[in-house]
């Protein structure tokens, strides 16, 4: 595989492309929960019917299901074609990897679980990184190799 020279793919040298990028991601996850959080309430009532059809045995997946809806949610959004959830994209970010090649389902999932982890033990310190850090990058962009970048 070549490198991609595309700016959507390749994340750029030019430090205005990471202007402003950490309230723009603190807004965005905050837009994007929101709508995981929408998203659950149908996907609640088809788990509910295929409960039934399964004579109960998918309640045993609700404890997991806002894990199941945001996994999905993310992967094929940030895994996409625009490489942005629906808020990110609200905000103009995006997330690009370093290598330059498109971000795919599973690097957007792992993206995701290590957010989740590295936010349950750091907590809000996890933004500190971003100060410190060249093109704004968080630990867990640091770990997969992402970046995310202004698209507007």
């Amino acid at each position: 595989m070549s490198y991609n020279p595309n700016p959507l793919y390749a994340a750029p040298e030019d430090w205005r492309a990471y202007s402003g990028v950490l309230s723009r991601r603190v807004f965005a996850f905050i837009l994007d929960y929101l709508i995981v959080l929408l998203l659950c309430i149908p996907a609640g009532i088809v788990l509910f019917f295929l409960s039934i059809v399964t004579l109960g045995l998918g309640f045993l997946l609700y404890p997991a299901l806002f894990v199941i809806v945001a996994g999905i949610y993310f992967g094929l959004t940030v895994g996409g074609r625009s490489q942005a959830s629906l808020g990110m994209r609200a905000m103009g970010i995006a997330i690009v990897r370093v290598d330059g090649r498109p971000m795919d389902f599973l690097t957007a999932i792992v993206h995701l679980a290590l957010f989740w982890i590295l936010n349950s033990v750091l907590t809000p310190l996890i933004l500190l990184a971003g100060l410190f850090t060249e093109r704004s990058r968080l630990i867990h962009d640091l770990l997969v190799g992402t970046a995310t970048v202004r698209t507007a």
